[in-house]
């Protein structure tokens, strides 16, 4: 079988909700194409003269609930089928969390870790300006996502407010709290995914006991994956980057394996742990596998071969849907991205908010927040799930899918 695109995986993951969707099929058709998608070129001059020009998108996928949503990427592999598919899981992921958002998705074809800070900030500064007229706090509200921080929000929202003229710091979220960002955004997207993880583990009588756990990806998801672990009692025994991991019976320290990390540039390698390949960490002998990544790296060729009770899919689409099948057939529960990682998006939205009416939220307060409207959501997803018999993805679907088709039989279809 032909591997699929993003975008084909998300079509496929929509067909196979379909049946248990109470929507006209036209919606679920609107729904299987974004609405519009910005393709554009940027001239980055980098530091010894030479001119790179580099391919860059932004998608909007759909608005049905409010204005579009989502990250923006920096990755060699990024193309126009990924930002759409991005796109496309951030509508139904905003839809998820009851979120007054739609679906979008940027993204520039880069090596980010090739480039010097000057080189970056050029490129941030030219990919603003180049989907400056796509963004806005009531139009599209662009976020940090793979290789893209804070840092780089502050150059996008100043580059937005000099073309402008004017402050509007709620155009973009994971900002640095000094430009406008919000406590507890930086590890939104691990927490929450802890959050929806311990509810899991309650409904299938594993909260509580001795769990282990191994996460792929050690960026900023992965790597507060780690760090939370303990919210919900994982020892986490596998770690790996995009260069390979490490894997320890006993666990691994996050202190050890981030400061290994800060100070070598790698994981493996670490003293007192084993080497294992990015292939090898998926397939270890685990109760929690947390892809943390990029997407596709649990397919038809090795899911088979994993051994987790639980996969918690923190990255976007990081199990296919012939992957997930297998999965589902051998009893291994995915809990499905669009709920799993939608912390982060969720405190964008809490940002947005305190951006706007000028307050601000204690840490305590983000947290608090997330976790009654996370569990809020798991609850009812899950509810779905049980009644109607379908997986777990499926159910999620279901309320999203409903929520948005509400809205958009409410407006009509119109051009």
């Amino acid at each position: 079988m032909a591997k699929l695109n993003p975008h084909e995986m998300f079509v496929q993951q929509l067909e196979e909700a379909a049946p248990h969707i109470s929507a006209e099929p036209e919606y679920l058709e609107i729904l299987k194409e974004p609405r519009e998608v910005l393709e554009v070129t940027i001239p980055l001059r980098l530091d010894d003269g030479t001119v790179k020009v580099l391919k860059a998108w932004r998608s909007h996928h759909n608005n049905a609930l409010g204005p579009y949503k989502g990250g923006v990427r920096y990755h060699p592999h990024v193309n126009r089928d990924e930002v759409v598919a991005l796109s496309s899981w951030m509508t139904i992921k905003c839809a998820t969390a009851d979120l007054p958002y739609g679906g979008g998705k940027g993204g520039v074809s880069v090596n980010a870790k090739e480039l010097t800070k000057g080189e970056l900030e050029r490129l941030s500064r030219g990919y603003s300006l180049a989907i400056n007229r796509f963004v806005g706090t009531d139009i599209d509200i662009p976020a940090p996502d793979v290789y893209t921080n804070p840092q780089v929000m502050a150059w996008f929202v100043d580059t937005f407010e000099k073309i402008q003229g004017r402050s509007e710091p709620s155009v973009y979220t994971g900002k640095p709290v000094a430009v406008g960002g919000s406590l507890g955004r930086g590890d939104a997207t691990s927490r929450g995914g802890m959050y929806v993880l311990r509810e899991t583990l309650k409904e299938m009588g594993l909260l509580g006991k001795t769990l282990t756990a191994a996460v792929q990806g050690y960026g900023n998801v992965g790597g507060y994956a780690h760090k939370l672990a303990d919210l919900v009692g994982l020892n986490v025994i596998g770690v790996s980057d995009s260069r390979g991991g490490a894997f320890n019976t006993k666990g691994l320290s996050y202190e050890e394996v981030s400061k290994f990390k800060r100070e070598t540039g790698n994981i493996k390698g670490i003293k007192g742990a084993d080497s294992v390949s990015n292939e090898e960490l998926l397939e270890l002998d685990v109760d929690v596998l947390i892809p943390a990544a990029l997407e596709g790296v649990v397919n038809a060729e090795n899911a088979p071969n994993i051994k987790a009770k639980v996969v918690l899919e923190l990255a976007n689409g990081p199990v296919t849907p012939e992957g997930e099948a297998i999965l589902n057939d051998r009893g291994i529960l995915v809990v499905p991205d669009v709920l799993a990682n939608s912390g982060g998006v969720t405190v964008s939205c809490f940002e947005w908010i305190q951006g706007r009416t000028g307050d601000f939220w204690t840490e305590d307060e983000v947290h608090q927040k997330l976790d009654k409207k996370l569990t809020k959501a798991f609850h009812e997803i899950w509810k779905i799930k049980k009644e109607k018999d379908i997986t777990f993805r499926q159910a999620a679907y279901v309320r999203a899918v409903d929520r948005i088709t509400l809205a958009m039989r409410f407006r009509g279809i119109w051009p």
